[in-house]
């Protein structure tokens, strides 16, 4: 499998496992049967999708959340790179999928900058930060 189809694998299976975890999960449901049943039983593959679904839902909190989390991946992995060394033409449809789906890349860059004078101290800038402790020189806290 060329590296092309090796990535669009990985992206496709972030995608999809991604999405049965979601509210989306129902308007991508019925495209991903169809993908994962060319010349075969839909029903079948439906019921499957959902005991997998079902599973990622039920490992949400667990204590094995990560590893049942990685197994199911896999598995969603798997069939998806089966399904496009058998049949290269799905790789169209997946890639629809996946760019119709995927969560967006951050684009461009980011450039902070401080004005306003000489800072005296830390100057932290971020989204969201939480127990944070800064010490003096002399060990007072600011």
């Amino acid at each position: 499998m060329d590296a092309e189809l090796v990535t669009l694998v990985g992206t496709g299976t972030t995608t999809l496992v991604g999405l049965m975890v979601t509210d989306l999960w129902a308007q991508t449901k019925q495209r991903v049967v169809r993908l994962f049943s060319r010349g075969g039983d839909a029903d079948a593959v439906a019921g499957e999708l959902e005991e997998t679904r079902a599973a990622l839902i039920a490992a949400t909190g667990r204590s094995d959340q990560e590893d049942l989390t990685s197994d199911l991946t896999a598995t969603v992995r798997l069939r998806l790179r089966r399904l496009l060394e058998q049949d290269r033409d799905t790789a169209v449809e997946l890639r629809r999928l996946v760019d119709e789906f995927a969560p967006a890349a951050p684009s461009g860059t980011v450039h902070n900058s401080i004005t306003g004078g000489t800072q005296h101290g830390p100057v932290i800038q971020g989204h969201t930060f939480t127990n944070l402790t800064f010490h003096t020189r002399d060990g007072r806290q600011p």
